[in-house]
This record gives C-alpha cells, sequence and structure tokens, in this order.
C-alpha cells in the first residue's frame, strides 16, 4: 500500500477565489432582478457604475503595489464587492454617491489593509456607512415600488435623475404622492410613525404596506433569500452565520413584539424588510472579516442578530445591517481567539 505524504492544509476539493466570487455574484441575480422589477433600472445603473469603477481603483491600486493587474482582476473580488454596495444604494441617487462610496471600499477599506483577505472590515459595509453618515440625505431618498408608484422610471429617465437631476428630484418625482418629500422604506416609515405616536397597526394602514410587509421589499428579500440558499447548496457558504443571524433576529423581534405589539414591528416585517436576506447570506458570510470557527460563526452571526434588533428598535437607524456587521467584523479576531477548537493536549492555566 503506498501512502502520499503532504503538507497541511489538506482539501479535498480546488476551490479558486474566483470560482467562489462568481458563483455569489451569480446568486445575488435573483434579488437584483427583483429590485430592479420593483424600483426601476436605477439598480442596473448602479451596479453598472459601481462595478466600473471597482475595476479601475483595483487596477490602479494593484499597479502602485507592483503587482499583476489581470489576475488580481480575475479573482471577481471587485465585482461582489461592487454588487453588494450597489444594491443597497438607492435607485436614483446621483451617480457620485456609489463612485465615491466604490473607491473607499475598494481603496481604503480593502487596498489599504493589504488587499484580499487582509481587511477587518467588510468593504460594502464600511463603504455604505461612510456614504449614509455624510449623505443622509441622498442615502434615504427610495423611490416607491412600482406597485403603488404615480410614475414609472423608464432608462432615460433614470439617467437623466442619477447624472443630471439631485437626489430630490428623483424622490420628487417617483414618490408615492406629491405631497412627501421622499419615499421612505418600510423600516423607515415604521419608525418615523412609531416616533410620531402612531402604534404599529395605524402604520401599517399606509400604502407601502401590504399583508404586514414591506411592498416590493418582501419579494426583494425572498429572492435574496433564495439566493442564499442556492450558496449553501454549492457549499459556498457555511450555515452556520444566516442560521444564527435570522433564528437570534427572530428570537428578539418575537420575544418583544409579543410583549409590546403596539410599539414593535412583527418578524415577519423585520425578516423580509432592508438588507435582512441580503446581510444573512451575502455580506455576513464574507469569509475574510467574519470568524471562521464552526461555534465562532454561530457566536458571529447571533451577534448580528442582536445587534440589529437592538439598533433598528432603539437606534436612529432604521436598517442597522452595516452598522451590526461592522461591529461584529471588530469582534471576530476575539471570538476565534476564545472560541476556536484547541489543540489535543492543550492545557489552560500553570503546568504542574
Amino acid at each position: 500500500m503506498a501512502f502520499k505524504i503532504a503538507s497541511s492544509p489538506h482539501v479535498s476539493t480546488n476551490s479558486l477565489t474566483s470560482s467562489v466570487m462568481l458563483k455569489v455574484a451569480l446568486c445575488l441575480i435573483p434579488g437584483i432582478v427583483a429590485q430592479s422589477y420593483f424600483f426601476g433600472f436605477g439598480t442596473l445603473i448602479q451596479l453598472m457604475l459601481a462595478i466600473s469603477t471597482a475595476y479601475i481603483a483595483e487596477s490602479l491600486m494593484v499597479k502602485l503595489r507592483s503587482r499583476a493587474v489581470l489576475p488580481v482582476l480575475k479573482d471577481n473580488s471587485a465585482l461582489v464587492t461592487a454588487s453588494l454596495l450597489a444594491v443597497a444604494i438607492p435607485p436614483l441617487a446621483p451617480w457620485w454617491i456609489v463612485v465615491i462610496g466604490t473607491l473607499f471600499a475598494i481603496v481604503m477599506v480593502k487596498h489599504m489593509y493589504g488587499g484580499l483577505g487582509h481587511n477587518l472590515f467588510n468593504p460594502a459595509m464600511a463603504a455604505y456607512v461612510l456614504l449614509l453618515i455624510s449623505f443622509p440625505v441622498q442615502m434615504t431618498s427610495w423611490v416607491a415600488p412600482q406597485t403603488i408608484a404615480l410614475n414609472q422610471a423608464d432608462m432615460l429617465t433614470s439617467l437623466l435623475a442619477i447624472f443630471y437631476e439631485s437626489a430630490e428630484f428623483a424622490g420628487n418625482y417617483f414618490q408615492l404622492n406629491v405631497d412627501a418629500v421622499a419615499m421612505a422604506t418600510p423600516l423607515d416609515t415604521l419608525k418615523n410613525d412609531l416616533a410620531m405616536g402612531l402604534t404599529t397597526d395605524e402604520s401599517l394602514q399606509r400604502p407601502i404596506f401590504d399583508a404586514g410587509v414591506g411592498q416590493g421589499w418582501f419579494w426583494v428579500n425572498l429572492m435574496y433569500l433564495l439566493g442564499g440558499l442556492m450558496l449553501l447548496k454549492l457549499k459556498v457558504i457555511r450555515w452556520q452565520i444566516p442560521t444564527a443571524l435570522l433564528s437570534s433576529l427572530m428570537l428578539c423581534v418575537g420575544v418583544g413584539f409579543v410583549l409590546y405589539p403596539d410599539t414593535h414591528a412583527s418578524p415577519w416585517l423585520q425578516l423580509f424588510s432592508g438588507g435582512t436576506m441580503l446581510a444573512a447570506f451575502f455580506i455576513a458570510t464574507d469569509p475574510v472579516s467574519a470568524a471562521t470557527s464552526p461555534r465562532g460563526r454561530l457566536v458571529f452571526g447571533a451577534m448580528i442578530g442582536v445587534l440589529i434588533y437592538v439598533i433598528r428598535t432603539f437606534g436612529g437607524y432604521p436598517d442597522a445591517v452595516a452598522f451590526a456587521v461592522l461591529l461584529a467584523n471588530m469582534c471576530a479576531p476575539f471570538i476565534d481567539h476564545y472560541i476556536r477548537p484547541r489543540a489535543y493536549g492543550h492545557r489552560t492555566g500553570n503546568s504542574l
């Protein structure tokens, strides 16, 4: 019998980074299609802007680091980062919003830390937080879903709104009615209504809600859930982080909804609104900035779920996904240090 001797790591499959990233990008397609259907061509325009900017920035940074450009571009990591940021930005936000965000994600968050595999934070979420804090008006001017909007944006109108008009114009033209300043997301609408003294049931009577969920947003999240299940099927991601994130969020929301139904959203609304499913399967599962051990991934995902609930309920931002992910990214090394499996024979404390 012949034995093959080789050094670690010992892997049974040849999963190249480019292949993994390409699968992630492909599994985003159902959600992108749904988002484009409900919110117009602006989503696709932002996507093209982000991808173009990402590849240009990646090329320049790799060149400055005296490395071969083509192999780095082929790893598809810039494609995934740009795609995640683009779908998180309002469809008719000014063009410079997605350009600034993508440049920050690629140059500052990724390459300033040493490139792929060395970044502490998720680049797309770090860029999203930068944009949200710096340009709150543009980043909260969402359009009404096509099921209730008075005006539908064709490709030409979307291009004009993004490149030649302000985000205020985009919000006013494609909103639900002419009295509103900008179209808020379902979570933002609910938070504002609760702040004005309305109950949850009273807020859910607004046209943006249907059967207890946000119009359009439910289907978008459902498609990202479908894409996430495809990632699990393809074994691109592990089950621990999505399961722990969604379970902890559902548990917290469920308890709050049972105890305070007049001021808390239902688990159904929380799970299928904002970027919940996108975060659970595509953002929090980033192998670089997340915890690595199986138990560590459970703790990491549960932490994000709890943070999403806490910030959504008691914080000033209705969709807390980006902040929750970044806070958990900061804790990932700590989680890995204390929860990683110990080597056989490892002894804690002083030896006798």
